[in-house]
């Protein structure tokens, strides 16, 4: 994916909304995304994507996600380990956790951007709402029928038409998600999702009861 495919792709989410059918640009070529990724990476701008955290500041353990909204390991993950992490960990001010975007498609943008459309403070509930509801709203792969159905979840979430379209056809935002997504995966070598770093370290993804006693032994040192 690259800029050009990109400006038409997250003009096409707002449009989508808004009853239009658009047409949707052809990817270009692997040099061609990875100069515009570059040149994305070398504009000063003031960064509006960054690690979304979760807990204390000062939390004796670290505990980082790379995921996917689209990616259906996650959204079980997210059902399976996160949920219970978070009452048990997080919220008692045991673990930090940092969530970091893998962008795997188009769809993962347009995710991603709504979550931003709150700002930091409604990031965790759309993410929410977008796992629990994974499969409602990517099933069908159709470009068209996922535009609506974010902009569904948006308006549930109580954004209006208004904003939902200001963030929906923000080319420059998915342009900065995809940076910081590719940044990251080459940064810490991540093939796929979801991945797991403990304090920085990777670890197999396992069951909660494995994680709660992984977490329970570094807690215990």
């Amino acid at each position: 994916m690259n800029r050009r495919f990109l400006l038409t792709s997250a003009g096409a989410a707002m449009a989508v909304g808004a009853g239009w059918n658009p047409a949707f640009a052809q990817e270009t070529s692997t040099a061609e995304a990875a100069t515009d990724t570059a040149a994305a990476a070398e504009t000063d701008t003031a960064a509006r994507v960054y690690d979304m955290v979760l807990g204390a500041e000062d939390a004796p353990i670290t505990f980082m996600e790379y995921g996917s909204f689209t990616c259906p390991h996650c959204a079980a993950f997210h059902a399976e380990v996160f949920i219970p992490l978070k009452r048990d960990y997080i919220d008692t001010g045991k673990v930090r956790f940092v969530y970091r975007e893998l962008v795997r498609n188009r769809f993962d943008i347009w995710a991603s951007m709504l979550t931003r459309c709150g700002g930091d403070v409604r990031y965790f509930g759309m993410s929410e709402m977008l796992f629990t509801q994974q499969a409602e709203w990517s099933a069908t792969g159709d470009p068209g029928q996922i535009a609506e159905a974010l902009r569904k979840m948006g308006k549930v979430a109580g954004f209006d038409d208004a904003t939902l379209d200001v963030c929906m056809a923000d080319a420059e935002l998915a342009q900065e998600i995809l940076t910081y997504s590719q940044t990251n995966a080459e940064a810490d070598a991540i093939q796929g999702t979801p991945t797991i770093l403990i304090d920085g370290e990777k670890v197999p993804t396992v069951g909660w009861e494995q994680f709660k006693a992984l977490l329970d032994e570094k807690l215990a040192q």
